[in-house]
């Protein structure tokens, strides 16, 4: 492609974020396919030329397997592109690109997919943590004269980092004992609680 793009070479295609329409981005973009997938096959469908324009209708077919495209992981599947190019020809230099192909909007379903599966395993996790955490909450709250115990628990996400638990520490008197078990900077704090002398 580097001798085939005249030194002024314009890409007229939709780029991507960032890319600009000149030959050193063209051939960049061109390089991260080639380290993204296997080599593949070319076939040339249809050719046709008139003055300084030729018009190619074309398939590549090659597996993605070797790195990241376009924001989607390697799936190792084939990738098919079928793209119509228009290439203007200056002194046997391609000056000027045109071109469509499906290999946007593959790879914009194939990214959709990854993250709705990684959206399902992240729920899945979420789901096995607030079972865990509630399995970790105490079951029964105890009964002490004189006192209504109403435990309220609620994360602010979620799954929270904060356990609780009762002690009963005898002769009327109980223990609550917090914790922070994510490790954000809070700190096991008992607590104590006693009938109250006029009720």
């Amino acid at each position: 492609m580097a001798e085939m793009l005249a030194p002024d070479f314009i890409n007229h295609n939709k780029l991507v974020p960032g890319q600009e329409p000149d030959r050193q981005d063209y051939l960049r973009g061109i390089a991260a396919f080639h380290a993204a997938l296997s080599p593949g096959r070319l076939i040339i469908e249809d050719q046709v030329a008139g003055a300084d324009k030729v018009v190619t209708r074309s398939i590549v077919h090659a597996i993605h397997d070797r790195g990241e495209l376009m924001g989607v992981a390697p799936t190792g599947k084939d990738l098919t592109n079928r793209a119509i190019v228009v290439h203007r020809i200056v002194e046997g230099k391609i000056a000027e690109e045109w071109g469509i192909g499906t290999i946007g909007a593959t790879l914009r379903k194939q990214r959709l997919e990854q993250e709705i599966r990684e959206r399902e395993r992240v729920e899945q996790e979420l789901r096995i943590a607030r079972n865990i955490q509630q399995a970790s909450l105490p079951k029964e709250v105890p009964e002490l004269e004189g006192w209504q115990i109403s435990p309220f628990y609620q994360p602010a996400r979620e799954v929270g980092g904060d356990f609780y638990d009762f002690l009963d520490l005898g002769d009327g008197r109980l223990g609550l004992v917090v914790g922070d078990a994510m490790g954000k900077g809070g700190a096991c704090c008992p607590g104590y609680g006693q009938r109250p002398q006029h009720a």
